[in-house]
């Protein structure tokens, strides 16, 4: 998604903990069934649940849907999604 996106909004919509849209979007860090990392207009969000998977990704628009069970819904900044991965590491390396 390294395309300048279309849209200036960013709109997250969740509905009944198994769907979730948002707009915005600029890029997908990393995701897996249970994680979502996912760069937006208004920073870094972190999507954690189970069994999650994308349903439609629009790069040219800046839209993402996912579907799972959605626990958590949190934003960071760059410094905090750069102490995260290296904490990841760090672990790994022990």
């Amino acid at each position: 998604m390294d395309k300048e996106i279309i849209s200036s909004n960013h709109i997250v919509n969740i509905v009944k903990r198994n769907n979730i849209n948002i707009t915005g979007v600029k890029k997908i860090e990393n995701f897996n069934d249970n994680e979502f990392m996912l760069e937006t207009i208004m920073g870094f969000m972190n999507i954690k649940g189970s069994e999650l998977e994308i349903v439609k990704l629009d790069t040219y628009q800046g839209d993402v849907s996912i579907k799972g069970k959605i626990d958590s819904l949190t934003y960071t900044d760059a410094i905090n999604k750069k102490n995260k991965d290296e904490s990841i590491f760090s672990k790994l390396f022990k």
